[in-house]
């Protein structure tokens, strides 16, 4: 009988709220240290405070209302978007050599490991044929962008749990006319405090990505890494 491999090793940070230029430069930082072999794969999940980011395809259209919010360009693919408070946003920092050489493949198990997350929570969610993301009753939950060097990862996916959904006003979110954003507060009702469910959100992304990943999640503190 062949022997089963061990599964590899995901390290998960809980930062907290992390501005987002510091939290890009962090990243960035963690990602060259993973080129070099100096960590494991890692995801951080974290929250930032207001601010809007530009991906390598966004229209200076679809950004409505500047005004007051910080705005950043950034290398990650995909058009504009809102990060703030309530929104649980994942940086996953992974060698894809050791998974897939494969793009389309990491974006499909990015939404796989969050939907797979949101059905722990009791939510129905899936994909929009010809777009990147996640959905629930045709409104989006989720949303992903991401950056590639050498098969290592940054950037990632934000998932809006408690987040206040007028701030997307100031924004076309992701670029398409007329979508819907919504959130797990929003789709699973009240029932929950806000602290209980940002918990449960958290554990359960956390189980989606060793389920979709097939990897062993540990977590670690952030004074435990390289940078």
């Amino acid at each position: 009988m062949t022997p089963t491999a061990p599964p590899r090793t995901l390290d998960v940070v809980l930062a907290g709220r992390v501005p987002y230029r510091a939290a890009l430069e962090w990243q960035r930082a963690l990602a060259q240290e993973r080129l070099a072999g100096r960590c494991n794969d890692l995801l951080l999940l974290l929250e930032h405070d207001p601010v809007v980011t530009l991906g390598r395809i966004a229209e200076s259209a679809h950004l409505l209302h500047p005004d007051g919010i910080d705005v950043v360009e950034v290398e990650r693919g995909g058009d504009v978007t809102y990060h703030g408070p309530g929104q649980l946003v994942g940086y996953p920092i992974l060698d894809l050599t050791l998974y897939r050489q494969d793009l389309h493949w990491y974006l499909r198990t990015l939404e796989e490991a969050l939907i797979d997350g949101l059905r722990r929570l009791g939510l129905t969610a899936g994909r929009e044929p010809g777009r990147t993301g996640v959905w629930t009753s045709g409104r989006k939950i989720a949303s992903i962008g991401v950056h590639v060097k050498r098969w290592v990862t940054w950037h990632g996916f934000a998932l809006n749990v408690t987040t206040d959904l007028a701030a997307f006003d100031r924004i076309v979110p992701c670029g398409i006319p007329g979508v819907v954003m919504t959130s797990v507060e929003r789709e699973a009702g009240r029932g929950m405090g806000d602290g209980s469910r940002w918990e449960q959100t958290i554990e359960a992304v956390i189980a989606g990505f060793e389920a979709a990943f097939q990897v062993s999640a540990h977590r670690v503190e952030a004074a435990a890494l390289p940078v």
